[in-house]
C-alpha cells in the first residue's frame, strides 16, 4: 500500500447538532465564541489534546493533503488553525503544492476571516451549504439562511478569482423532506450560479439515534418516495454533466482540474493520519477509530502517552489493506477496480485470484447484463448514474461473497 502522506484534523463543535447528524460533535450553543466563556475553554481544552495526540504520533513521509474538518472548524480562530497546521508541519513536513482543505459553515464566518484562512495556508475552502431553500434548511436544523449562504459562496468565489485558493467546494444533501423533482433542480442551478467548481452532493441517510431517525419512526418526515428520489438523483447527473461537471465518485462532481486529491487519496487504499475525536486512520494498513466522546478522548490520549502509541500507527505494524475494504472504496470512483491487482496488492496470490475472484465476478452477473457494472479488460465500474445509484446493490452482493471465503484466503506467500 502506498505510504501515508495525508492527514485529517477533527474538529467536533458546533453551534448545535443538525437533525441528520450523527457525527461525532460537541455542540456549545451560543458560548461558542463568547470571551472567557464555557466554549471557549471547551475549545482550548480539546486543542491541547489534539497537539499532544499529533506530538506522540510516529513520524512519517511529508504529506501532500490536509484535510480540516468536523464539526465546524471555522468555530475556530485563524490563530488556533494556523497552530495546528504548523505543528503538522513540523512533525511530517509538508510537499511543495500541498492540498490544504477547511470545512466552513455560513454562520460561522465573515469576508474578512476568509482571507486570513488563506494568509496561514488554507488554499481550498469546502462550504457546508446543504440547501438553498429556507423552509429546508429550517427542517434540518442548519443556523444559517439561503441569504447567509450565497454571501459565503460569493465571497469565497472571489477570493478564488483573485487567486487566494486554487479551488473550493459546496456540499448539498438531496432527497431532504418535502423535497421535489422541480425543487431540487432550481437547488443545483443556483448551485451551479455560486461558481463553486466542486460539488458534493450528498443523499439523505436516516441515522437512528438522530431527530430525523425518530421523525421518521413517527412518519413525520415526508421524505421523497422511492421513485422521486432515484428521478432526483438521476436529474443530478445530468444537470451537472450539462453544466460541464464530471462525477469523479458517488457523491462528487468536479469541474476539470478540481478533484479533491484528499477524497481521492481515500478512494485509492493509501495510507492517512487522523487526529481527534472520533476520527479514524489507517496510515499502515490497518484501521484505528478513535473515542466519540470528549471523555473518553481524553482517557485515550492518556493511555497512549503512558503505554505508548496504538500498534496500527507503526510502520512495522504495516499490513496490506482487506481486500473488501479496498473493492468498498475503490467501486465508488469513476474508474472501479482492476479485481486481480488489487487482490494481489492485498495478499493473494494468483491461484486464489484464479479460484475465488470468478465467485465474485459471477454473483454480478445481473449489474453486469443490465449494465449497472460494467467490465472493460478486467477492471470493473459501476455505470453513472444508474449503476452509482445502485451502488449498494453491488456492493452487499460484494460482501456476502466476502462472507463465504475461507479464512486464510489471502494469508499464503505469493510464488
Amino acid at each position: 500500500m502506498n505510504p501515508p502522506r495525508s492527514a485529517y484534523l477533527h474538529i467536533p463543535f458546533c453551534h448545535r447538532r443538525c437533525f441528520y447528524c450523527d457525527f461525532a460533535v460537541i455542540p456549545l450553543g451560543n458560548s461558542a465564541r463568547e470571551e472567557s466563556g464555557p466554549g471557549v475553554a471547551s475549545i482550548n481544552s480539546y486543542l491541547d489534546l489534539l497537539h499532544r495526540e499529533i506530538s506522540m504520533c510516529p513520524l512519517g513521509p511529508p504529506l501532500s493533503t490536509i484535510y480540516i474538518g468536523g464539526g465546524t472548524p471555522s468555530l475556530l480562530n485563524s490563530i488556533q488553525i494556523d497552530s495546528l497546521l504548523t505543528h503538522l508541519k513540523k512533525k511530517f513536513g509538508l510537499q511543495s503544492g500541498a492540498e490544504i482543505t477547511m470545512e466552513i459553515d455560513p454562520s460561522t464566518f465573515i469576508k474578512g476571516d476568509i482571507e486570513a484562512y488563506g494568509l496561514i495556508g488554507i488554499n481550498r475552502l469546502s462550504i457546508g451549504g446543504q440547501s438553498f431553500n429556507d423552509n429546508l434548511l429550517k427542517k434540518i436544523g442548519r443556523l444559517h439562511s439561503s441569504e447567509h449562504l450565497l454571501q459565503s459562496c460569493e465571497w469565497v468565489n472571489e477570493a478564488y478569482e483573485k487567486g487566494v485558493f486554487h479551488s473550493w467546494s459546496l456540499d448539498l444533501i438531496q432527497n431532504l423532506p418535502e423535497e421535489t423533482l422541480s425543487s431540487w433542480s432550481h437547488q443545483l442551478k443556483y448551485a451551479i450560479g455560486t461558481g463553486a467548481p466542486h460539488l458534493s452532493i450528498y443523499d439523505l441517510v436516516i441515522e437512528p439515534e438522530t431527530v430525523f431517525g425518530r421523525k421518521y419512526l413517527k412518519g413525520e418526515l415526508g421524505l421523497p418516495t422511492e421513485e422521486l428520489s432515484e428521478e432526483i438523483n438521476i436529474s443530478t447527473g445530468k444537470i451537472l454533466k450539462e453544466a460541464g461537471f464530471a462525477r469523479y465518485e458517488i457523491s462528487s462532481y468536479s469541474l476539470p482540474g478540481h478533484t479533491s486529491r484528499h477524497n481521492r487519496m481515500y478512494w485509492s487504499g493509501s495510507g492517512w493520519w487522523g487526529f481527534g475525536m472520533g476520527s479514524t486512520s489507517a496510515p499502515w494498513g490497518q484501521r484505528l477509530a478513535r473515542p466519540k466522546t470528549i471523555v473518553s478522548y481524553r482517557n485515550w490520549i492518556l493511555s497512549q502517552e503512558r503505554e505508548g502509541v496504538d500498534p496500527t500507527l507503526s510502520l512495522v505494524n504495516a499490513q496490506p489493506m482487506p481486500l473488501d475494504e479496498l473493492l468498498m472504496i475503490g467501486l465508488r470512483r469513476r474508474e472501479g477496480v482492476h479485481l486481480e491487482s488489487l487482490a494481489i496488492s492485498s495478499g493473494w496470490n494468483k491461484e486464489e485470484c484464479d479460484q475465488y475472484l470468478s465467485l465474485l465476478i459471477e454473483s454480478w452477473s445481473e449489474f453486469l447484463l443490465n449494465g449497472l457494472l460494467i467490465e472493460q479488460a478486467g477492471r470493473f465500474f459501476l455505470s453513472n448514474p444508474k449503476g452509482m445509484e445502485v451502488s449498494n446493490q453491488v456492493l452487499i452482493q460484494m460482501m456476502i461473497w466476502w462472507d463465504s471465503l475461507p479464512m486464510n484466503v489471502g494469508s499464503a506467500p505469493n510464488p
